[in-house]
């Protein structure tokens, strides 16, 4: 595959959240913020990355027979690791994202992207795929969270140099000074209003692509100015 279809794959044909509708238990859980969508996403992209590489590398000595009990064993003992990592240095965030950085072994996206990709491609490709799926899982959550936090409080990125590290101080903003917010925005209701909106947006982007590709081709002037 080249690498122009990977990129575009991970970030909008195949995109986990909007396209798949997969990793629905943190897409719903932890978008509140868009600060916590974010940390998801990175961990995320962190497993699936090295996940992908690594089912990659033994992907010639694990037989057919045993290939999903060893794909979930190498996801978890990563996810172990990125839990451990969380804990150590970002302890902050570890604590907002507590039990669903573990629950991302039970994410369908990684054991999907193990099984459709990095089991019949090689490392390199592999790893690539993982980037940018977890690049585009992130995006979807922290597009997520930037809708329900503005909506919902009036803030952007709000206690991010608390929970991602003092780099990150810039990214927090009073969008709506004064604002009181919205509660049910930031209430699980909220997550399925947005995704809804999301998956629309996405949905309304396909058919003018769609409908542009069609006049493209079309013979007849007429119908692509209609």
């Amino acid at each position: 595959m080249k690498t122009k279809d990977i990129i575009r794959n991970g970030l909008w044909d195949q995109n986990v959240v909007l396209a798949q509708i997969l990793g629905m238990c943190p897409t719903m859980a932890l978008t509140s913020t868009a600060t916590n969508g974010l940390g998801m996403g990175l961990a995320t992209t962190a497993v699936l990355v090295v996940s992908n590489m690594a089912v990659s590398s033994v992907r010639g000595v694990v037989t057919e027979q045993v290939r999903i009990p060893v794909f979930i064993a190498i996801i978890a003992t990563i996810v172990t690791l990125v839990d451990l990592g969380l804990n150590a240095w970002m302890h902050d965030l570890y604590k907002v994202l507590g039990l669903y950085i573990a629950l991302i072994v039970a994410n369908c996206a990684i054991l999907g992207r193990a099984e459709a990709f990095a089991c019949k491609n090689g490392v390199l490709a592999s790893g690539a795929d993982g980037l940018f799926m977890g690049l585009g899982f992130t995006a979807a959550l922290t597009s997520i969270g930037v809708v329900r936090e503005i909506i919902g409080s009036g803030t952007l990125f709000s206690q991010a140099s608390l929970l991602l590290g003092p780099h990150f101080a810039f990214l927090e903003t009073r969008v709506l000074p004064g604002y009181g917010g919205t509660l049910m925005m930031i209430l699980p209701p909220g997550g399925f209003l947005t995704l809804g909106l999301l998956l629309a947006v996405r949905k309304r982007i396909e058919m003018r692509r769609d409908a542009s590709k069609a006049c493209g081709v079309t013979t007849q002037p007429s119908h692509c100015a209609a």
